[in-house]
Parts: structure tokens; sequence; C-alpha cells
């Protein structure tokens, strides 16, 4: 009976673990300029499971002459 009852807690635990979000790292580098319409742009997402990493460079490739 002690075995059945230690299983079920180690059961509701995994279930537990399961149903919360794991934790993501949004990276985000905005260097364009604001009028570029087409910007230069990178971007790269990375998901183990146990976390996530997602990253996203921008940039203009050419200055606009002032």
């Amino acid at each position: 009976m002690r075995d059945r009852r230690i299983g079920l807690l180690v059961v509701a635990a995994l279930l537990l673990m399961l149903s919360v979000r794991h934790p993501t790292a949004d990276i985000r580098i905005i260097t364009h300029d604001r009028t570029d319409l087409t910007p230069q742009r990178v971007q790269a997402a990375l998901d183990l499971g146990v976390f996530a990493v997602s990253v996203l460079v921008t940039w203009t490739r050419h200055l606009p002459s002032v």
C-alpha cells in the first residue's frame, strides 16, 4: 500500500512538471533604420524541451545619405 502511494505521488509530480511551460529566452536586437522597409534580418530558434532560445537580429544594409 505504501509503494502504491509513493508511485501515485511520483506520477502526480511528473504530470505537474509536464503541465508547466518551460522557460523561453526571447532576444531581439533591432538596429535597422525605421524608414528601411526591407531590413536585413537573421532569425533563429532552438528548443531543447527543457528551455528554448529565440534570437532576432535586424540591420540596415545601406545607411541613408544625410
